[in-house]
């Protein structure tokens, strides 16, 4: 682990909680949701960098536990990972993307990724999880990316919902969004990154096709469908109280 690096994406603001307070700021259990991401990373004995938009209240909250980078404008989770740059470029090892605003994720399941990622000396490695179907306890899972594989199972894209066609939607192995990356190839890579896409956002998604197109190892590791959940709204949090 001494050569692992972990960011933590929390420059959310919280308008869809309908609060003042930044997204990760909201209370999980009696603990802000960056709580939870936090001290997973903690665990590792590793200290995270955090992207944070230009609120001070996480900043305020977590204090020395983190050390911080801004992301203003917010353009995407891959512009959110640019702004770590500066903190990271010059360091060996490898990159863990986290969230801020997904709880559920298991210290195992950080620990198999930055293993398998090391012993198969790939760039990208990256959590998928399966869901049955939309139904049910799974009709949040929807709006996830889909794994897109070839006949050999290695994976050749990730298609973000706003994107997707009809049969890109059938697919039940989705993204998770959790990576983690070489460092000298992240930010090598990083910056090839383009925002032709339905929200003119940065997708840290297609540094995957990006890879593929280098012809770059890809691995994947499988997590649990709750281990993905992000929050997004008062009522979903109210409902994994």
């Amino acid at each position: 682990m001494n050569n692992t690096n972990i960011i933590i994406l929390a420059a959310g603001k919280g308008t869809r909680m309908k609060s003042d307070l930044p997204k990760v700021m909201q209370e999980l259990k009696n603990q802000p949701l960056i709580e939870y991401a936090v001290s997973t990373v903690e665990s590792l004995q590793i200290k995270p960098v955090v992207v944070v938009s230009d609120d001070n209240i996480v900043k305020d909250y977590l204090g020395d536990r983190a050390d911080y980078v801004v992301q203003e404008p917010r353009l995407g989770t891959g512009h959110a990972v640019m702004q770590a740059e500066g903190r990271l470029r010059d360091k060996k090892g490898d990159v863990v993307v986290l969230y801020g605003d997904m709880p559920f994720i298991k210290l195992a399941s950080i620990e198999n990724l930055i293993k398998i990622h090391n012993e198969n000396d790939s760039k990208i490695t990256l959590l998928t999880t399966q869901v049955p179907n939309f139904a049910g306890q799974y009709k949040d899972f929807y709006d996830f990316g889909r794994i897109i594989r070839n006949e050999n199972g290695e994976v050749t894209s990730i298609v973000e919902i706003k994107d997707a066609g009809e049969q890109d939607l059938e697919i039940t192995e989705l993204n998770t969004a959790y990576f983690c990356f070489d460092n000298e190839w992240l930010w090598k890579n990083i910056k090839k990154l383009e925002n032709n896409n339905a929200s003119q956002e940065y997708y840290l998604t297609d540094l995957v096709s990006i890879a593929i197109e280098n012809g770059d190892k890809i691995n994947t590791a499988e997590i649990l469908p709750e281990e993905a959940v992000g929050i997004n709204t008062k009522q979903h949090l109210e409902q994994l109280q």
